[in-house]
């Protein structure tokens, strides 16, 4: 994914300064509309990466404390409802993101319940904001 992006965004941003070369102020403006789009797709690439290394960051420390949370159970195949399991799982997890709002590793284990419900958004937001909490305690530290 990040060769793809980096090689579209050399592309792209040729085309952008060829256009910008030719002074005509049309050309320009289609030339400077194009170097957007690299911009955005290269500062969305470098918030994954931040959000991808905190996250690994937040498991190992986890597992070194043998407090990493395991998946509460498989979605149903047949219609991808989640298993009784995972939903007790994420009952558990959201009673204790509930009870410690500022505390990283309990949104972290929210991240992991709603991914083993099926709901990868919810994770993915849940995940964020631990990797938030994380990066503001690691900066108290």
């Amino acid at each position: 994914m990040t060769v793809l992006l980096a090689m579209y965004a050399a592309y792209v941003g040729q085309r952008a300064i060829a256009f910008m070369e030719t002074g005509d102020p049309v050309a320009v403006g289609i030339g400077a509309g194009l170097l957007v789009m690299p911009l955005l797709a290269i500062w969305w690439l470098a918030m994954e990466w931040r959000l991808g290394i905190a996250v690994q960051r937040m498991g190992d420390r986890l597992g070194l404390e043998g407090r990493l949370p395991l998946a509460g159970g498989s979605r149903s195949s047949s219609r991808g409802e989640p298993s009784p399991q995972a939903h007790a799982a994420f009952e558990r997890a959201r009673a204790g993101a509930e009870a410690r709002p500022d505390d990283w590793s309990a949104w972290f284990e929210v991240g992991f319940a709603y991914e083993a419900a099926g709901d990868k958004r919810m994770a993915r937001r849940a995940l964020s904001h631990a990797a938030s909490l994380f990066r503001e305690e690691s900066r108290r530290s």
